[in-house]
């Protein structure tokens, strides 16, 4: 056998006494979860991972709120998440099959006739097609055993539909909706008198009988030109001040003087008016019991966490994983 010489010899004890150093940082271990451990690089991949998804969905200041957020509850979201695998095991729960059917949906609402085809298309996303599907899977056991030990244990009665619905008319009354025309003149690179003089040969045209509808396409300046002035429907509230309380005023086919909002001119026709209703029991049926599922729903899952904590074995052990 060859000999190692002693500076060798020490030179490579250095080297694996590095090694195991370097080895140890990278899997500290964040949180003991029962018989499992949330490590500090699986920490900082799925803090990457939802850090990328959420640039992708906003920017500046609302980046910066909702990355705070979800920094604070990332290592409670991933123990959550664990405890939930640990007992769709425990169930024996194979979810395989049922994935295998999202993926052909997902194909299929694409136009992606092959799994390779599907692996360019991830791959263009930055997506690795077997995290995705690892990803899949846990979302989907996840979900089952959530059905299996909160939602699918939920039950409406008639009467507490029926009671809602009495309860809160507010939430199922439509406000009144207007449907509306204009004709926009903008201030920009004019003087006071070219606005007030094209102002004046508009209002001289309506008084001569021409539609608003017609001239909108001749002389505004503004949203709907292309469209003969139409602007679309807009429910109460959802005016400016200004326009909704001059158009509150008008009867179908009436128009406002000339209303002078965020330095621009408007002349409004009011198109058609709905009135604000009250929607019957059978129509918001649905809503309410959508909305009283999604309570309960949230109520028993917080319960069941809660108690799935308690039982089991929990131990954080770097608070904020991202500190030095």
């Amino acid at each position: 056998m060859r000999k190692i010489s002693v500076v060798s010899f020490f030179i490579l004890i250095i080297s694996c006494a590095l090694f195991l150093s370097w080895q140890e940082i990278v899997e500290e271990i964040v949180a003991i979860v029962n018989d499992d451990v949330i490590t500090l690089s699986e920490y900082k991949r799925e803090h990457d991972r939802m850090s990328q998804l959420l640039r992708a969905q906003v920017s500046g200041e609302e980046f910066d709120r909702q990355y705070e957020r979800m920094k604070k509850e990332l290592l409670n979201t991933m123990i959550t998440n664990m405890l939930l695998l640990q007992e769709a095991e425990k169930k024996g729960f194979d979810v395989k099959e049922q994935v295998r059917l999202q993926i052909e949906n997902i194909k299929k609402e694409n136009s992606i006739n092959s799994d390779e085809e599907l692996r360019r298309a991830l791959q263009q996303q930055g997506l690795v097609y077997e995290e995705w599907i690892k990803a899949m899977e846990e979302r989907s056991l996840r979900d089952n055993v959530i059905f299996a030990e909160v939602r699918g244990n939920i039950v409406l009665d008639d009467s507490e539909i029926v009671n809602y619905y009495k309860l809160h008319p507010e939430e199922f009354t439509e406000p009144m909706e207007y449907k509306l025309r204009a004709i926009y003149i903008s201030p920009e690179g004019k003087s006071e008198e070219e606005v007030e003089a094209k102002k004046r040969e508009i209002d001289e045209k309506m008084q001569a009988g021409e539609e608003l509808a017609d001239l909108a396409g001749q002389y505004s300046e503004g949203p709907g030109k292309e469209s003969q002035g139409d602007l679309g429907s807009f429910k109460q509230g959802q005016l400016e001040k200004t326009l909704e309380q001059a158009v509150e005023k008008l009867k179908v086919g009436e128009m406002t003087s000339w209303l002078n909002v965020r330095n621009g001119w408007f002349l409004l026709q009011l198109d058609e008016k709905k009135e604000s209703r009250l929607k019957s029991f059978e129509e918001a049926r649905k809503e309410i019991e959508e909305k009283l599922f999604n309570q309960k729903s949230q109520k028993g899952l917080e319960k069941y966490l809660k108690e799935l904590e308690e039982k089991s074995f929990i131990k954080i052990l770097k608070p904020n994983p991202l500190d030095r």
